[in-house]
């Protein structure tokens, strides 16, 4: 008789492997890419919820650690190290950070994407309530105060007010006369008198329709007005093209004169409403240090590597706190000190864990580029993140992560990691060459050319191909609008202009 498929249940034992995105794990994963300052913004948020964290310094008030109590564990950056050309590193045998989570999605954490304002309340330097005090008038208000002063009846105040609200950032009116007259029920030569006087208004300008009713505001203002300077104004599209021939003719003017106009115009503000908008420009603060130690005559250049002690803050555990309390707590109570000590220790671990790793990779970024911090941007190297992963023994994804949002303070000023990861050119024979080095070397050529003898792309992709670097005339095309160098022949027109 036989006997069909069995559907009964049964019991199986089967072993396999998964990653789990736990709550700590995703904590590891976002300070691991975050700068120092938003970092510190997170500890500050633990600080505020655990209990059992205070700040080395004691700026908390929370007290010291016990003497009679084991030494309290500390999260620092760890003491500077020295980076020589030879590659000693710290050593990296712990990394519990080094995970490729790049093929898991996880809707509860943002840790690929970038972070951005979580770091402004941690700047020592910088305080919100001083900026806001000391913030000036925006453009309105600074607008509706000389209008308050210019016009005396309430039909130009009303007119005033609604071009003030047809202002766009540059200062210029986004909606046409017509339109703000018909809506007002007035007259278009009555809202053309109100503006003709604002145009006169601080800053010169504003309520402008274009460009040349802008400047030319700006040069009555300043008694330059001319028939010339109007035929130039009238034609700016020719003085775009360097059409400097043509421009003389349609002025009247020769070689030099025109000159002159120019440079008046490059002098005048094209948006002069934008300064009132523009926040003002806070410094770069650095994550890592770099300093160069003494060496002596024919030694190689020595490095000195720090997480940026300023941005940092380091932390204790008050064990000597969490005992008191335990002693006679009750268990609701002994349960959460347990939970609270033990993300205590994990946070000082996660921040000496990171710390290490951004060290050793800016370690290896140095030694790689060593040519670049000791002799310019002409001896910058092609670098990937491969190549640095491979060096370190930690995942591609890690070592972004790290490279992420952060800079470092070098001899020749402050770079982003990001900076020195060039992609590489190769030439006939093999050598590599870094693209930002060839970039470099580009401008070089055409900001040295003699001004008879102009370089097109094809004289400059000659040249460095005689340098040996393997490049074609497209790509330097391509480098040379990435720079905003004009090409030959508006060069030629610029740099040997016409003589009347």
């Amino acid at each position: 008789m036989a006997l069909g498929p069995s559907f009964a249940p049964r019991l199986a034992l089967r072993q396999s492997q998964s990653l789990v995105m736990t709550p700590q794990l995703r904590q590891a994963i976002q300070l691991l890419q975050y700068s120092n300052i938003e970092a510190s913004q997170f500890i500050e948020d633990e600080l505020l919820k655990n209990p059992l964290l205070e700040r080395a310094d004691g700026a908390d008030g929370g007290g010291a650690a016990e003497p009679d109590l084991p030494a309290p564990a500390a999260a620092e950056p760890p003491d500077a190290t020295s980076f020589a050309s030879s590659g000693m590193m710290p050593g990296a045998e712990d990394a519990p950070l080094d995970i490729d989570v790049s093929n898991i999605y996880d809707a509860g954490t943002g840790a690929d994407g970038a972070y951005g304002g979580g770091g402004q309340d941690g700047e020592d330097d910088w305080n919100a309530i001083d900026a806001l005090g000391a913030k000036g008038p925006n453009l309105r208000e600074h607008l509706e105060q000389q209008a308050r002063l210019a016009f005396s009846t309430t039909r130009d105040r009303v007119i005033a007010t609604a071009l003030i609200a047809a202002l766009d950032g540059a200062g210029r009116i986004s909606d046409p006369p017509e339109q703000i007259a018909a809506t007002l029920g007035v007259s278009l030569e009555q809202v053309e008198a109100v503006r003709a006087i604002m145009l006169r208004f601080d800053p010169v300008g504003v309520f402008a329709r274009d460009l040349v009713e802008c400047l030319s505001a700006q040069l009555a203002e300043k008694n330059r007005m001319d028939p010339a300077m109007a035929a130039l104004l009238a034609n700016l599209e020719m003085l775009a093209r360097r059409e400097m021939r043509a421009l003389q003719a349609v002025c009247g003017v020769d070689g030099e004169d025109l000159a002159d106009m120019v440079a008046e115009l490059k002098r005048l503000d094209p948006k002069p409403g934008a300064r009132f908008e523009v926040e003002p420009l806070r410094p770069l603060i650095p994550d890592v240090l770099m300093r160069p130690l003494p060496v002596k005559a024919g030694e190689a250049n020595d490095w000195m590597l720090e997480i940026n002690p300023e941005t940092m803050p380091r932390l204790l555990i008050r064990r000597g706190f969490h005992a008191r309390l335990a002693a006679s707590a009750s268990r609701e109570t002994k349960a959460f000190l347990s939970e609270q000590l033990q993300g205590a220790n994990w946070l000082v671990k996660a921040l000496e864990s990171r710390a290490q790793t951004i060290l050793r990779v800016s370690a290896e970024i140095v030694r790689r580029q060593e040519g670049f911090f000791t002799h310019g941007i002409s001896h910058l190297r092609p670098l990937t993140l491969r190549d640095i992963a491979a060096e370190v023994e930690l995942h591609e994804s890690t070592v972004s992560r790290v490279t992420s949002n952060k800079s470092i303070a070098t001899p020749r000023g402050i770079f982003e990691l990001k900076f020195f990861f060039t992609t590489a050119l190769t030439s006939a024979n093999g050598q590599t060459h870094s693209a930002e080095t060839v970039r470099h070397r580009v401008q070089t050529l055409i900001s040295g050319e003699n001004p008879k003898n102009i370089l097109s792309d094809d004289a400059v992709a000659a040249i460095l191909q005689k340098e040996g670097i393997d490049i074609a005339r497209r790509t330097v095309a391509k480098y040379r609008e990435a720079l905003r160098i004009p090409g030959s022949a508006q060069r030629k027109r610029e740099k040997c202009p016409p003589r009347g």
